[in-house]
């Protein structure tokens, strides 16, 4: 029982890992993408060249700061 347990723990983590990889490459695959993921919205050019790795709006960004961000 508890070797299984420890097996199991183990492919959780595993997984886990692998989620945070495949978010991250997927992340790394839209820098200069046009368009906000929250809005919509077209990210302006100026945000795009000072943050090309930017997926939301200087708006939504300062909101999901305020919210998420300890």
């Amino acid at each position: 029982m508890d070797e299984k347990f420890h097996e199991q723990a183990s492919q959780l983590e595993l997984d886990r890992r692998s989620d945070a990889l495949a978010a991250v490459r997927l992340t790394l695959n839209r820098v200069g993408q046009p368009e906000c993921d929250e809005c919509g919205e077209t990210i302006p050019a100026a945000r795009r060249k000072a943050s090309p790795n930017a997926i939301r709006c200087i708006t939504c960004q300062q909101v999901f700061e305020r919210t998420y961000k300890k």
